[in-house]
């Protein structure tokens, strides 16, 4: 199939003129929206994006075998998602079962290769864009006039609150990025904390602001699988760490999870979710996150049974995570020029199209966070949710006091 069949069964909506090698011209979408011209520079890239567009698209972009003429990537992202909005590829049974075995599989020596391949990219380049206390993953915008500092304190405190902490609990965070979250657990609800990560570079920095903060006795940061931990603790916590598991070792974490837990221990586990099974995004996939994979709660949930656990509590982050990109969108964009100094041009065209339809992939294609909240009993938490909303404004009350 042509280059031209392909673009028209994907844009209807929109105003997008591809110039195709040789001179001629493909009219797009139904003429809404600001004129978007892009051109196809060789024949090879046309057959590359007819063939595989979900990879093509982005590659091309990369390497300078797509070039806008008229209009941003921004605005070309948007046009994408724009047009991918309600609809759902059906893959067949053998490729999804192909795509999760071979890619997915992530045992020890592929998952520390994949964390390696994204979060030990430079401390340098995280910073530019993300908040001052560098996290990485979705903010909670209690207000949507909230800065990303404030709205990435709110999630800490919403996940703090949830957890139900006591002065004294031992937590363990799977998967703790640069260490903010483990820090301020231990600052504001004076707990002692184990947290791992496959990171080198994110467990040197977490290590140095432990250091710096004199909490290093307590908030302890090493180089560990999840598979590999032992003892139990009062609370586990999984913060944007369960997509890189991979569907082949649902069973195995959740049954970690509950092995690591006291019998009246809590659990929390935030991640991307989506609303149907399906396959990571072919160029996500080979770029930006290899071996990752967002589930449908129908693939979660029978696992955590399986595993002996309780569902106390679930609650969906649909729009937080699409305005939390757009900060990040909005930062990355004004520190372009000391990235590209940093890499190159092509790192930073690959990591504006990865952060634009990160954005889109929430706003356009459903997908959202979901928090999952577990127990092994059901009396080790209050019968209503009314603690949450208390117990985060007195973590806020509690830090205007101490500022």
């Amino acid at each position: 199939m042509g280059l031209q069949s392909v673009l028209k069964g994907l844009v209807r909506e929109g105003d997008l003129t591809i110039k195709l090698p040789g001179g001629a011209e493909l009219k797009l979408g139904d003429g809404s929206g600001p004129p978007l011209v892009a051109r196809v520079t060789t024949a090879a890239w046309a057959a590359r994006i007819a063939a595989k567009p979900g990879l093509g698209v982005g590659e091309a972009y990369m390497d300078g075998g797509l070039v806008l003429e008229q209009g941003d990537i921004d605005a070309f992202i948007d046009l994408i998602g724009a047009n991918a909005k309600n609809k759902t590829k059906k893959r067949g049974p053998f490729r999804r079962w192909l795509r999760k075995t071979l890619r997915e599989a992530n045992d020890r020596v592929a998952a520390r290769k994949n964390v390696a391949h994204h979060y030990d990219l430079s401390y340098d380049l995280y910073r530019r864009f993300l908040d001052e206390d560098m996290q990485y993953s979705c903010a909670y915008f209690e207000r949507p006039d909230m800065t990303l500092e404030e709205a990435q304190l709110a999630k800490k405190r919403h996940i703090a609150a949830k957890l139900a902490l006591e002065p004294g609990m031992s937590v363990v965070e799977i998967g703790c990025g640069w260490g903010g979250l483990a820090l301020q657990l231990v600052e504001d609800a004076d707990v002692e904390v184990d947290a791992i990560t496959l990171s080198v570079e994110q467990l040197k920095v977490a290590k140095e602001r432990a250091e710096a903060k004199g909490l290093a006795h307590k908030a302890r940061f090493s180089l560990t699988d999840y598979r590999d931990l032992k003892g139990t603790y009062d609370r586990v916590m999984s913060i944007a760490m369960f997509e890189a598991v991979g569907r082949p070792n649902y069973q195995e974490y959740f049954d970690g999870v509950a092995r690591l837990m006291k019998d009246d221990g809590v659990a929390l586990v935030h991640s991307i979710g989506r609303p149907e099974t399906g396959v990571t995004n072919a160029w996500i996939d080979k770029y930006i996150f290899p071996g990752g994979y967002s589930p449908a709660l129908s693939e979660v949930l029978p696992a955590i049974e399986r595993a002996g656990l309780i569902v106390t509590d679930i609650e969906i982050l649909r729009l937080h995570y699409a305005e939390t990109i757009r900060h990040w969108r909005d930062r990355f964009r004004a520190a372009r020029p000391d990235i590209v100094e940093l890499y190159d041009e092509r790192f930073c065209r690959m990591f504006e199209f990865y952060l634009g339809i990160a954005e889109q992939s929430f706003r356009a294609r459903r997908q959202f966070i979901f928090q999952i909240q577990l127990a092994k009993r059901v009396d080790v938490l209050p019968i209503t949710r009314d603690y949450i909303g208390e117990t985060e404004r007195g973590y806020a009350k509690a830090r205007r006091k101490a500022a």
